[in-house]
């Protein structure tokens, strides 16, 4: 199941690349920040009909941001933090069901690159369950390559590190540059870091 979920997901992102090879970054003044991403990510996408492709996961997301936007509260167990100085923003949907603890967590940075011509947006999908990774049809990180001539960004593979999906998580930065690996293949939680060089991340 495991490995029919991993390849789901990596279709999914094939499809949404293919589809639409490059997103406008909409923004004011001298340079996007992390809302102009956010709401970039989350424009609509539309299939071969014309009508508009949703994911559940990005629904809720798009209405907890939205809800952010307009100053409304969210909904019971869902929350969304903007942390613009550091270029940040993460949701989280929680609830319980038969003493049972879920929680989604979405996480959203960027990266200002080494050449000062290109940017890097991440999102980054984990699905909890009792504080372990529950391996949830949407899981996964994905990255975005912003040209700051053209004001696109376009789907790109992980740079510099190829993404693992059994047991292991990946947390972006609120504070620093660098993405934190949570691994517990081994039964208990172990971390080490992909450090950002300005283009690409390494152990």
């Amino acid at each position: 199941m495991k490995r029919y979920l991993f390849l789901t997901l990596s279709l999914c992102f094939t499809l949404f690349a293919s589809a639409q090879s490059y997103i406008t970054v909409k923004f004011q003044g001298a340079k996007p920040g992390i809302a102009d991403f956010v709401s970039a990510y989350l424009q609509p996408t539309y299939g071969e009909d014309g009508e508009e492709t949703i994911d559940e996961y990005v629904n809720g997301l798009r209405d907890a941001w939205q809800r952010h936007r307009a100053g409304k509260p969210q909904h019971e167990g869902v929350t969304f933090a903007l942390d613009a100085k550091n270029g940040f923003a993460c949701y989280e949907s929680r609830y319980t069901e038969e003493g049972i603890d879920h929680l989604f967590r979405i996480e959203m940075c960027f990266w200002n690159c080494a050449d000062q011509k290109h940017k890097l947006f991440a999102c980054s999908t984990w699905s909890y369950t009792n504080g372990l990774p529950a391996m949830g049809q949407y899981d996964g990180i994905v990255f975005f390559q912003y040209d700051n001539a053209t004001r696109k960004m376009k789907f790109v593979s992980p740079p510099g590190f190829k993404e693992e999906y059994d047991n292991v998580s990946y947390s972006l930065p609120r504070t620093g540059r660098d993405i934190i690996v949570n691994d517990w293949r081994s039964g208990t939680r172990q971390t080490h870091t992909l450090k950002f060089n300005g283009t690409t991340f390494s152990k």
